[in-house]
């Protein structure tokens, strides 16, 4: 009989948390998942799946314009946000359900209140109850920060986007990261005014330069509007309701709704982490070794909670991972070279490896293949929207070490195009790849 209630005992029931413990199950251990709110986490509930499925939902705007080019003859359409939003929300609960048959098949005892660290063994859960684990593993996520302003209290975050009573007319989102860009093309095509206000001068930091220069041209283009090196002052609320956001300088921004785009933090607060003497770095989040260890040896964290790339897969990675080492006699650690990301804005970019700047660098020899197109489907449709990929080479080895991409279906294109980086292939070793036409990804094996 083992001495504590579980073999482990886990706090969040995100996508990390959720395959820790499935996984963890299989291998044997008995396990517990603590959630306050609702298990599938940010990606689930309130982050990628509902954002995509807007995404999707918006991009209807222009397709039904584009039909009539194509010989549909498609009459003005009218859009009622109220069915998209239900319908959405609607399957976010069949997900949820799905995450908590996943649970309840591995056994895995599922236990909906917040759970509060007291010691290295130790958790106690709202309802008063005490438990004991061997391991504790921490997969609470992030959360949305909300800058520290008079008036911050009348913006919203992408947690409540999904749930508001109606499309706002006019809309301020504040920030110039993905989740910034990503509602910026929803509520546009929805037929919101939309404006970016961002602190300093550079959207999407960390995306290469080309790539992030063409989403603002386009999107400039198509009406959405930008206001950078913007200090905010205040935001005012008129007694109509309409909100007012005053800057330190230039003019004020009426609006109908405010949403703070302005970042993510690790979701620590009240966990009770320094009853176990768990450490976090300068930035707030839980410092964690290779395998996911704390400073507590008995006591790891995983997904964004430990701040080392907020990204839904890796997350499910780190939590398989430490899983596997830890119950399953197969120490694993995750590798985080390469790993492909992508901006669902409007349209969307990808990216894997180095961008040119970080490859010079790094390098200091480089060469930079680009191709600037007019995508086959926006010629007929009568749209300018170019398309642009980008693939950075090792001049010394002619190793391909970045592509960056924008336009339609980037990311599909960048999943498989992804693994040939990963693997170290060459330049000439896409060269080689006879060409899939017509496609938008055979421009990968022309480059010149």
């Amino acid at each position: 009989m083992s001495d504590y209630d579980f073999d482990l005992f886990v706090i969040g029931a995100g996508s990390g948390g959720v395959r820790a413990s499935r996984v963890a199950a299989a291998h044997g251990a008995k396990v517990a998942v603590a959630e306050e709110y609702r298990v599938g986490g940010t990606c689930v509930i309130r982050g990628c799946v509902p954002k995509k499925l807007l995404i999707y939902g918006a991009h209807f705007a222009e397709d039904l314009k584009d039909a009539r080019r194509f010989g549909w003859n498609v009459p003005d359409c009218g859009f009622e946000w109220k069915v998209l939003r239900d319908n959405v929300l609607a399957e976010v609960d069949r997900l949820e359900g799905l995450y908590k048959n996943t649970l309840e098949s591995h056994k895995v005892e599922m236990i909906p209140e917040r759970a509060t660290i007291t010691g290295p063994h130790s958790v106690k859960l709202s309802g008063g109850r005490e438990v004991t684990a061997k391991y504790i593993l921490i997969s609470t996520g992030a959360w949305p920060v909300v800058p520290d302003l008079e008036g911050a209290e009348h913006g919203i975050t992408s947690n409540e986007a999904f749930h508001l009573e109606d499309a706002p007319k006019r809309i301020v989102i504040v920030g110039g990261g993905y989740i910034a860009n990503e509602f910026a093309g929803i509520f546009h095509q929805l037929g919101s005014h939309v404006t970016i206000v961002n602190r300093s001068s550079v959207l999407l930091r960390g995306y290469d330069e080309q790539i992030r220069d063409r989403l603002l041209q386009i999107s400039t283009m198509k009406g959405i509007q930008f206001r950078f090196n913007a200090e905010m002052e205040r935001i005012e609320k008129n007694a109509d309701g309409t909100l007012c956001i005053h800057f330190k300088s230039g003019d004020p921004i009426p609006c109908d709704t405010v949403m703070f785009a302005t970042g993510r933090k690790p979701h620590v607060e009240g966990l009770g982490l320094e009853s176990a003497d768990v450490e976090l770095d300068d930035k707030g989040a839980i410092k964690v070794d290779e395998y996911s260890r704390t400073s507590c040896e008995s006591i790891y964290a995983v997904g964004d909670v430990t701040d080392r790339l907020q990204l839904t897969p890796v997350a499910i990675r780190e939590g398989h991972a430490f899983a596997d080492t830890v119950f399953g006699d197969n120490p694993r650690t995750v590798d985080y070279a390469c790993v492909p990301s992508a901006v669902f804005s409007h349209p969307p970019l990808a990216g894997v490896g180095l961008t040119e700047a970080q490859a010079k660098n790094k390098l200091g020899t480089v060469k930079v293949y680009t191709s600037d197109f007019r995508p086959m489907k926006n010629v007929l449709a009568g749209r300018d929207e170019r398309a642009l990929y980008k693939m950075v080479v090792d001049a010394t080895t002619n190793r391909v070490v970045g592509l960056h991409m924008i336009g339609p279906d980037a990311p599909e294109i960048l999943q498989a195009a992804a693994i040939a980086v990963k693997a170290g292939l060459t330049k000439q070793q896409f060269d080689d790849t006879v060409a899939l036409h017509p496609s938008m990804a055979e421009e990968l094996v022309l480059l010149k």
